[in-house]
């Protein structure tokens, strides 16, 4: 409903600030709405086709978003620049007015996403279009101001400029997180050196190789490891060594999603490997 509030008033009121505002807050309404419809796609069970089931619809969502916070910076940039030579005449008072209001609906937006965006790219994405257009607001108000204390006419398409600022900011962390997701990237949180000494120092661990480390959905980081165990045990036993690392993983890491196999003696190189018993147990 603002959005269509604020368009309306940058035509009024001849803002480019309050157009660029209306622009991203565009954005935000279809960074909102697909980011609805990624969680609710997310939470789908997995199927015989899409055994992952579909926690990653967050993390494609979130790289859409970042495209489109660019786009439409790039727009408010090139329109900003054309009309810092001949700034047009605005109309400060409703400027003002309309920058509050944006303000106001924009910090209590984020204040409601916030409360889930812990843990969760795609809501962390749509939290930030939201901060963004806050800073935006209070450009437009400055903007408004100077103009109707100064005359300051240019600065309406310089807070333009630097509402895109923010924008391309927002968009290339959103972009850098959401593609390391999809590379697979060690999450941000977790130092794989201090996973894999962590499980190396568990009683009765010999040895730690094969360690991956990844997020699996949005923010659910997963990991596998072949761990060699001294022995002699038995499979029962095996299977309890390894629930425990999981354990482990899950309470000091926050790993949730391991996969431990775990081996009486290291593996031997690939070649051989697929000829020669090992005596491994894979318990997952």
């Amino acid at each position: 409903m603002f959005l269509a509030v604020e368009i309306a008033g940058g035509v009024v009121f001849h803002s480019l600030a309050l157009l660029a505002d209306g622009v991203h807050m565009v954005a935000d309404v279809v960074a909102l709405a697909m980011a609805y419809a990624a969680v609710r796609i997310a939470q789908r069970p997995p199927t015989e086709r899409h055994t992952f089931g579909f926690a990653r619809t967050e993390v494609l969502v979130a790289e859409a978003n970042g495209v489109l916070l660019l786009a439409g910076a790039l727009v408010v940039v090139f329109e900003a620049v054309r009309r810092l030579s001949n700034p047009p005449s605005i109309t400060a008072g409703g400027v003002i007015i309309v920058g509050g209001l944006g303000l106001i609906v924009n910090l209590g937006s984020a204040f409601v996403v916030a409360q889930h965006a812990h843990g969760n790219l795609n809501m962390r994405g749509a939290l930030w279009h939201l901060l963004a257009d806050a800073l935006g607001s209070v450009a437009v108000i400055v903007a408004g101001v100077g103009a109707a204390l100064f005359g300051a006419e240019w600065l309406d398409p310089i807070a333009s400029i630097a509402i895109a600022i923010l924008v391309v900011l927002a968009a290339w962390q959103l972009l850098r997180d959401a593609t390391g997701v999809l590379l697979e990237a060690v999450p941000g949180n977790l130092d794989v050196a201090a996973v894999r000494d962590a499980l190396a120092a568990e009683p009765g661990v010999e040895a730690v190789h094969h360690m991956h480390l990844w997020t699996a959905g949005s923010e659910q980081a997963a990991l596998s490891a072949h761990v060699v165990l001294s022995g002699p045990l038995s499979l029962h036993d095996a299977q309890i060594r390894a629930g425990s690392l999981k354990e482990m993983l899950a309470t000091r890491f926050g790993i949730e999603h391991a996969t431990v196999e775990v081996e009486c003696h290291a593996c031997l190189d690939d070649d051989a490997h697929e000829h020669a018993p090992t005596g491994r147990f894979n318990t997952r």
